[in-house]
């Protein structure tokens, strides 16, 4: 692909729900475009954007995808977002890096929750916004029922631009309101567009509409707007001019009508992309981590961020990154500014789906990819050397949905650690946890889905068959009373040298203070070298546990008398009888279990409100708060971590998909008697020596 100049570079970012219809519109602007020979279809398998197996299978976006296409001189970079939940944050990303959002929305289904989700973030970046109403041939498709649900759900400042000439079977064509232009379509979907007369039945609705955006567009300029009160017109060549400025501020998202499938109002779409949507040139400078602006200039330092990393069977890790300033040449290096080191590179690439394209130089706007780096991870910032440019590191996101996660075959457990960090770096919200404390390796995501295509991935990248299991849950012990003069002897005579150490302790609880030892120790019942032994032996005995191999928290132990024999008495017979004495206390101390609580944030559509708050309670859990938010509640609340484990799909069930949620660690909170037994009661004590 050529290199454009940064005024001429459209970049796209499709957000939407799931099933919107984001990747068929970019399929058709491929097509129509000439970078694609057919039209690629999410349901035949054949799509340029959803081209791994994972998705393949599913028949959806599971992970942005990106290709570009020339349209009159202009370069259109296309980022085809998922429009799952569980991938929220991969969309999220490929938003960060963009400069147009298109909101895709179905004519049939209208804004869902990841729409709206998706949306604030884009409003938070301050992006300009298209809103797509798509599927407009189908069944039930009602532009103006779509456009008022847009307006009320996501900003009053959606207006329709381009209408509908028809629906459902009879979507044949479009209206471009400020040009006064109809279009029609060939109807076999094939490449095309012919101007026609607007339909007499819709002559008063596009001059009111007209009206109406014209009013908006010269709000933009105030010496337009005082030209508009004075005449109530604008000049074609003043709302040409004018319009640019109302989008980019905000002022105006234009609402546009299409069918992807049917391609029909893809031209018109693409031409007021490149006629009224802003370029990489046109936008504010974005902000370094410094607080300088970072201009989108050829001869500004080279500066970037990393936002996506793609692992790949044969060619690797691929690192995409946007360029906010400055070029950088194939064969040479850059500095990663966040890890602090400099890295070296073969090639530049453009990625097209699965391919990607060597570019000899790329520049302000571009979104390219660097192959098989050593450091460069998602998120970090990447510039000249010399320049040491970094840029706010983007939000962390907690998951919701943790599995125990190992290998069938024990000799492959070296094999799948690595497979595992892999795909952590290709995928931030992945989490790999090695707990130590419960003895798992863990995999962490935001859903179900999630780590169901992310084990997938495994399967089909590594060669490794792997099994997922429930994690343990971190339960924690402690005591609820004071003991005193509890003796905790080590004794063993085999021949030759023994082993001898006795220590007498007082245990009691120490809430919320954690672990804290007291040397009482007078007149050397114990020599001062043995008594860090005992303190080391309850220490141990404490990190497994006394009642069911959990760690032992917020107790005080004082030691203060013990034994001891010249010649047989040790460092390590004083941390048996340490272990042995805390032991032997912490059971007559009324021991309980704690659990961990987690904050829950639950949105879901105010109809599945009722469903939702009686699950949450049926998880003994307990509601703190409600609140609206656009079409949408969000209850918060908190809930045992043991009974959200399997939150994530029963949630989606209960709301039909549209509900999505957040946890994060509060706090501990004792267990329920009945509870606690069974969990007692599953433990097998290890064996004292």
């Amino acid at each position: 692909m050529k290199k454009y100049d940064t005024k001429n570079i459209r970049n796209i970012c499709l957000i939407g729900h799931n099933g919107s219809g984001k990747t068929s519109l970019g399929e058709a602007i491929l097509f129509d475009a000439g970078a694609t020979t057919r039209m690629g279809s999410v349901l035949d398998g054949n799509s340029t954007f959803d081209f791994e197996p994972e998705e393949i299978k599913r028949q959806g976006s599971i992970s942005t995808a990106f290709a570009a296409a020339d349209w009159k001189k202009h370069k259109i970079q296309i980022s085809d977002t998922s429009g799952d939940a569980n991938f929220f944050v991969d969309g999220r990303n490929a938003v960060l890096a963009n400069d147009i959002a298109a909101v895709v929305i179905s004519a049939v289904d209208g804004v869902q929750v990841m729409t709206q989700k998706m949306f604030e973030v884009a409003q938070e970046q301050n992006l300009p916004a298209l809103v797509v109403i798509s599927k407009m041939d189908r069944e039930r498709a009602n532009f103006e029922k779509t456009v008022a649900d847009a307006q009320e759900y996501l900003s009053k400042k959606i207006a329709p631009l381009i209408i509908p000439i028809g629906a459902e079977d009879n979507f044949k064509g479009v209206v471009d309101i400020l040009k006064q232009k109809a279009y029609a379509f060939p109807a076999d979907g094939s490449k095309g567009v012919t101007e026609i007369d607007i339909p007499a039945d819709m002559a008063d609705e596009v001059e009111s509409s007209r009206e109406s955006l014209i009013e908006v567009i010269a709000e933009s300029d105030d010496d337009l707007m005082e030209k508009y009160l004075e005449t109530m017109e604008l000049t074609e060549d003043e709302i040409k001019t004018a319009l640019p400025k109302a989008i980019l501020s905000g002022l105006l998202m234009p609402a546009v009508a299409a069918s992807a499938t049917k391609n029909v109002g893809i031209d018109t779409l693409l031409d007021l992309i490149c006629e009224s949507f802003p370029s990489p040139a046109d936008r504010e400078p974005v902000k370094s981590d410094a607080g300088d602006d970072i201009k989108p200039v050829e001869d500004a330092p080279f500066s970037a961020i990393v936002f996506k990393t793609v692992q790949d069977k044969f060619t690797g890790s691929l690192a995409i990154c946007r360029i906010w300033s400055g070029t950088i040449d194939a064969d040479s290096g850059f500095y990663n500014s966040t890890k602090g080191e400099k890295e070296r590179f073969g090639q530049i690439l453009v990625p097209f789906g699965k391919k990607q394209e060597n570019v000899p130089k790329a520049g302000p706007g571009d979104i390219i990819a660097f192959a098989k780096l050593k450091v460069t991870k998602v998120g970090d910032s990447i510039c000249a050397e010399g320049a040491k440019i970094t840029f706010p590191k983007f939000p962390v996101v907690n998951p919701v949905i943790t599995y125990a996660v190992h290998a069938k075959d024990k000799n492959e457990e070296d094999k799948l650690g690595q497979a595992l960090n892999r795909i952590a770096e290709e995928d931030p919200t992945i989490h790999i946890i090695r707990n130590k404390e419960v003895r798992q390796t863990q995999i962490a995501g935001m859903g179900q889905v999630h780590i169901d295509t992310s084990i997938d991935k495994i399967k089909r990248i590594f060669d490794i068959d792997v099994e997922l299991l429930p994690p343990r849950i971190p339960y924690r012990e402690t005591i609820r009373k004071k003991v005193e003069g509890v003796e905790g002897k080590h004794k063993k005579q085999s021949g030759g040298r023994g082993q001898f150490g006795v220590c007498y302790l007082n245990v009691e609880p120490n809430p919320n203070k954690g672990f804290e030892f007291v040397d009482a120790i007078v007149g050397g019942s114990i020599p001062r070298q043995w008594i860090p032994s005992v303190e080391k032996g309850i220490v141990d005995r404490m990190s497994r546990g006394v009642i069911a191999g959990y760690q032992v928290v917020d107790v005080k132990v004082t030691l203060y008398d013990g034994k001891f024999h010249d010649v047989d008495s040790s460092d390590a017979a004083f941390q048996m009888a340490g272990s042995k004495g805390f032991k032997a206390a912490t059971e007559q101390a009324a021991p309980y279990l704690l659990e961990p609580i987690w904050n829950l944030e639950v949105t879901c559509p105010e109809e599945c409100m009722g469903d939702v708050m009686g699950d949450i309670s049926s998880r003994r859990g307990k509601v703190q708060g409600m609140e609206a938010k656009g079409k949408s509640q969000v209850v918060k609340a908190q809930a045992p971590m043991a009974e959200l484990l399997r939150y994530a799909p029963d949630l989606k069930s209960i709301t039909g998909g549209r509900g999505t949620f957040t946890v994060e660690f509060s706090h501990y909170e004792e267990v329920p008697r009945e509870i606690q037994d069974k969990v007692v009661a599953s433990f097998t004590h290890e064996e004292e020596e």
